[in-house]
């Protein structure tokens, strides 16, 4: 009996442990989602389809109205378009001592045929090279995604003030003063942090670890149970 109490214990913690370490709902996100004022940074839009039976077919990512940045570039997205919008600014901004008084907007991913939209199970990278960035403390990117039964899903809440996560946090980049530590990438560099593409792929090899390792523990359990029954020879 106090073996098959301890082995409900450890199935209790092993329970617990597993509802950690799977990752929450994924929504829009920026990546990395630091970089530093003043400077340029390349980052990913990254939009994970998150249907069971449709296809994503369109993100639009509006940039904040009040961080309004004098350079933003796209780069190429196979099977995808883009389309750029920009707005007048009601005071130009002084961007390597000349006056910039129109900015991106916003900007429209489409898929081009259902071979390029965002299967279920699967996500995509949108790049953008932007700068020089704001002096603020943070860039708000509300987003949309629509999919192909036309469902439209709002990335559009801004971090909470106590620190909890809304129900639909839109994608957000931290600006740190320069010399803070932060790193931003230069506009000209054309390669994408290895471990920061795959970090999801990289959290469900840690479950399926974590898993393996739950089951060794169970079967030598089990092993361990079965040496006391046996009568002693």
């Amino acid at each position: 009996m106090k073996m098959t109490r301890r082995f409900g214990v450890v199935a209790a913690t092993v329970l617990g442990l597993l509802a950690v370490a799977v990752p929450a709902s994924a929504h829009v996100t920026v990546n990395p989602n630091q970089a530093v004022q003043g400077g340029y940074a390349r980052v990913a839009f990254r939009v994970p389809n998150e249907s069971d039976d449709t296809n994503t077919t369109k993100i639009e990512v509006y940039l904040p109205e009040d961080a309004p940045v004098a350079s933003v570039t796209t780069m190429p997205v196979p099977g995808w378009t883009v389309a750029v919008a920009k707005r007048k600014l009601a005071t130009p901004i002084e961007v390597h001592g000349s006056p910039v008084s129109e900015v991106v907007s916003t900007l429209t991913w489409t898929a081009t045929s259902a071979d390029a939209a965002v299967k279920p199970g699967q996500f995509q990278e949108f790049p953008v090279s932007m700068g020089p960035l704001p002096k603020v403390d943070k860039m708000v990117f509300k987003t949309l995604q629509t999919y192909s039964d036309g469902a439209v899903v709002r990335w559009i809440d801004p971090p909470a003030g106590d620190g909890a996560e809304p129900e639909s946090p839109a994608p957000v980049l931290t600006l740190l003063p320069a010399g803070a530590g932060a790193e931003a990438t230069p506009a000209t560099d054309n390669t994408l942090a290895l471990g920061d593409a795959k970090s999801g792929g990289s959290d469900w090899l840690g479950v399926a670890g974590l898993v393996a390792g739950v089951l060794a523990l169970i079967l030598a359990g089990v092993a361990l149970a079965r040496t006391r029954k046996e009568p002693v020879r």
